[in-house]
């Protein structure tokens, strides 16, 4: 299609006010519930009981035409609550949601509807002629219709809807439960406690005290005078993840470094000291509990034994048997070199007067080696990696791959409009648009990197408008998709400046991006990230991350601050050589957070917050080579799993680094900016979306079925486990 600006239907965001969003969310549901009266009134009278296959694929298109509405408004809705939340934003968000779950339900039941698409797939010679991203959406569709409770009777029907209800409001409960925990927390620290922080982290330090004193002030906790006579700088420690780890790495302190550690690990649990906040307990022990007993009543409805078999029905992976095999053999596989990885800690910990490693001195620790091993310091090569430079870096590192250019947007303001400027929710955002090699527009995207009060915590891209198009009445959308962090931000005059981290994080995000942004395909159900299985959804993300660790992507996305200085040699040997470093270690703890979700959602019955803590427990003391303290409270704070999608599917992350790292290992072949080998990612696995199933578009790309041994190079584990078990001979499995 030959685009223009106006297809990418940009949200005036300085206009939105949540009372209209409420308005818009209800206006859409009303004239799309209107449709399914209609389709049901024919479906009464008969008038649709010879209905052809070509007709029934026309209702189903107008349906889905209409349903953009509330998309569009309930999803700027939601990610408003997620990078800006008020009062306001979070109370009519939360309103909302029965509403949107009953309309959900419904849609997931209505048999006429169901019916349309039976129709379709029926009528075989039909439905061959049909496009395969058309043919794989109604496909989908159906499944989804069969995991909605379609087929229940009625009062089962009314039940299951009463479930999706309450497990769509205790999850909004859940994270903000977190979110408020996190922002609760501040302890003001004394001029002993800054021993060792950087430069960068004393900044970080002094604007949260900032921050501090105006909540104190604004609450009416103190006076403008008793304010104002507070020091500056004022030095606070926050759990906003910035300001966490500069403090967990670099402050010489133990007992702070314990302090802050208890304090991030107990959030939102009975350990939590901030119980309560505008009254309300912040405890999300019995939330918890709840979630799994409503995952479990809903799973048995659907005729599964347990929740984790309805999220594997829609994955990659086939049981639960499947993924326990593939997690623990990693773990196996990892093992070797964890304890290589602690021993070395546990040597270097005697050096600095600690008898016994702890979870608090790990960060710290880790430091000290890096700098001695490697003559490496985060703080040293920050500077090195300003976030424009990283930006236009990873800008030109995916021109040199898929022939694509970004531009930047100009910012609406009082003083300078254009036809083109575009709105935003706050003023560290900015707009990019994506073109193709011969000028097309693509589609757009939006950076929101720093940390900031009333934001949730973490990284993440929301693929809020899908590429669609719909010729019945000449409409057609690009894709357009935001793209979050949480990043230091600037600070003292100076832009913001990356630890290596956080590079890796802006590129994972901007894989994702990419993956939305790249499709070619225009029906909406499929388009992007859309219908891809849970499990690959993060093969495109993880996979950007390599160009992070490579010679040439480093010297495209590295130049110092003041000097303009490209990295030094000696500094960028020591980051490559780094690459491996621990990883032992976090292999084993996202295996762990992995292997917790799948059990605890494949146990029936459902399990009380007791036998979740003790599920962790068994898990840790499987999987786990250091000790965790009996107050880690870490589940009350998982939100992939308790209040986003990731139930019983927190292995996709371990499951796609494999898919990841094997792809990557046919760029590694031909040569990591080889424009043919780039085409052929982009044609087939960015640009196809979910049109097909994930295994058939890795080995279209691959040539063949994944391997591991490319996981297990690239962790170095391979070199570990020869090492641990020389005679042991490791032989090559194809997992996936």
């Amino acid at each position: 299609m030959n685009a223009t600006f106006t297809d990418l239907h940009l949200i005036d965001f300085a206009n939105v006010a949540p009372n209209t969003l409420h308005d818009e969310v209800i206006s859409a549901i009303d004239k799309a519930n209107t449709f399914l009266d209609d389709m049901t009134a024919a479906s009464e009278t008969n008038h649709d009981a010879d209905i052809s296959a070509e007709q029934a694929l026309m209702d189903v298109m107008a349906f889905d035409h209409l349903n953009l509405a509330l998309d569009r408004s309930w999803g700027v809705l939601s990610h408003l609550n997620s990078v800006t939340s008020t009062d306001d934003i979070r109370h009519v968000h939360h309103e909302l949601l029965p509403t949107l779950s009953a309309y959900g339900t419904r849609v997931g039941q209505h048999q006429p509807l169901f019916s349309r698409y039976q129709t379709i797939v029926n009528d075989t010679a039909f439905f061959a002629t049909l496009e395969p991203a058309r043919a794989r959406a109604i496909e989908l569709a159906l499944q989804s219709f069969e995991l909605s409770g379609v087929a229940l009777p009625t009062d089962k029907q009314e039940q299951f809807a009463a479930i999706q209800s309450k497990l769509s409001t205790l999850s909004a409960t859940f994270s903000d439960h977190v979110l408020d925990a996190t922002q609760a927390y501040a302890l003001v620290l004394n001029d002993e406690q800054l021993a060792g922080l950087t430069e960068s982290g004393l900044a970080l330090l002094a604007d949260a005290g900032e921050q501090h004193k105006a909540k104190l002030l604004a609450s009416g906790t103190l006076t403008q005078e008793e304010v104002s006579a507070l020091p500056t700088p004022y030095y606070v420690a926050s759990l906003n993840i910035p300001v966490y780890l500069a403090v967990m790495t670099h402050a010489d302190d133990r007992c702070l470094r314990e302090t802050l550690y208890r304090a991030y690990v107990t959030r939102a649990s009975e350990f939590d000291e901030h119980t309560n906040v505008k009254g309300d307990s912040l405890n999300n022990a019995a939330i918890m509990s709840e979630i799994l007993q409503l995952r479990e009543q809903k799973a048995k409805l659907l005729g599964f034994e347990h929740y984790a078999d309805v999220s594997l029905s829609t994955k990659m992976a086939d049981s639960v048997a499947e993924v326990e095999t593939f997690l623990r053999d990693l773990a196996a596989q990892a093992t070797p070199a964890a304890k290589q990885d602690l021993a070395q800690l546990q040597q270097y910990a005697h050096d600095y007067g600690i008898d016994e490693l702890q979870p608090w001195d790990s960060a710290y620790i880790a430091e000290k080696v890096k700098q001695t091993e490697f003559s490496l310091s985060q703080e040293e090569i920050r500077p090195y990696f300003p976030l424009p430079k990283v930006i236009s870096g990873l800008f030109a590192i995916v021109e040199r791959l898929y022939g694509i250019t970004v531009k930047e947007q100009p910012i609406e303001s009082i003083e300078n409009t254009t036809d083109q400027s575009v709105s935003r929710w706050h003023g560290d955002v900015r707009f990019y648009q994506l073109f193709d090699a011969d000028n097309q527009l693509i589609g757009g995207f939006y950076f929101d990197l720093f940390a900031r009060s009333g934001k949730r915590g973490g990284a993440w891209m929301n693929g809020f408008q899908a590429r669609y198009s719909y010729e019945e009445q000449g409409h057609q959308q690009l894709p357009v998709c935001f793209m979050v962090g949480n990043f230091t931000p600037a600070l003292d005059g100076k832009p913001s400046l990356l630890t290596h981290d956080e590079v890796l994080t802006l590129f994972h995000e901007f894989g994702h991006g990419l993956h939305h942004l790249l499709t070619q395909v225009t029906v909406g159900d499929v388009a992007g990230v859309n219908g891809v299985e849970w499990d690959a959804v993060e093969l495109p993300s993880q996979f950007m991350e390599n160009w992070a660790w490579d010679a040439e992507g480093i010297a495209l996305i590295s130049s110092h601050v003041e000097t303009g200085d490209a990295l030094p040699k000696d500094k960028l040997d020591a980051l490559l050589a780094v690459k491996n470093f621990q990883s032992g270690l976090q292999t084993l703890r996202q295996i762990e957070f992995a292997l917790f979700d799948l059990l605890i959602h494949a146990h029936t019955p459902a399990l009380d917050y007791e036998g979740i803590l003790a599920t962790l427990n068994a898990v840790r003391s499987d999987i786990a080579i250091m000790q965790t303290p009996d107050y880690n409270r870490f589940a009350n704070g998982f939100s992939h799993i308790f209040a986003g999608g990731y139930a019983a599917g927190y292995y996709s992350y371990k499951w796609a680094e494999l898919l990841s790292a094997d792809a990557f290992s046919k760029f590694e072949e031909d040569g990591i900016f080889n424009p043919n080998t780039g085409k052929a990612f982009r044609d087939t696995i960015l640009s196809v979306g979910g049109s097909f199933p994930a295994k058939t578009n890795f080995e279209n790309f691959r040539g063949r079925s994944a391997s591991i041994d490319a996981l297990l190079r690239h962790s170095g584990f391979a070199n570990a486990n020869a090492a641990a078990n020389a005679d042991n001979t490791q032989t090559t499995r194809e997992v996936i």
